[in-house]
């Protein structure tokens, strides 16, 4: 099975991480996740969801991070460098300009980033785990 293939309902993800469906539903809402929708507009979400929301537990049990904190760090993902956004696709990038919530809880409009599904997005995708969102907030901050 592919870490990307939703598999589990949201009932099923939260007995395995503790929480509850309300916990999960407010995550999606706040902009922390993207759950997938199946047909049946069931949420559906995979390994990778998983490990993301695991991610999101520490922060806020063991880090005592609040929602917007967590939503402040995921800003700074530099998802600009992650998908190679030009120089005009940055001016006109909310997520670029700000810092109050991941690229992905934003609206693209007239960048790179407006015909991507962002469920889809390597952004989105491959930084599922604490290590690997400091990694890539740490790559940028290097100068060249």
């Amino acid at each position: 099975m592919d870490a990307e293939t939703p598999v589990y309902s949201i009932g099923t993800v939260a007995r395995m991480l503790g929480v509850s469906v309300f916990t999960l539903r407010m995550y999606e809402r706040e902009g922390l996740i993207i759950s997938h929708k199946s047909d049946t507009k069931h949420r559906r979400y995979s390994q990778s969801d998983v490990e993301r929301i695991k991610c999101i537990r520490r922060a806020i049990n063991e880090l005592k991070f609040g929602i917007a904190g967590i939503k402040g760090v995921y800003a700074l993902i530099p998802c600009w460098s992650i998908v190679n956004c030009s120089q005009q696709d940055r001016a006109n990038c909310e997520a670029y300009k700000g810092h109050s919530k991941p690229c992905w809880a934003h609206k693209h409009e007239s960048n790179t980033c407006t015909s991507r599904v962002c469920r889809e997005c390597p952004v989105y995708q491959k930084l599922t785990d604490c290590a690997k969102i400091k990694k890539s907030i740490l790559a940028a901050s290097v100068p060249a």
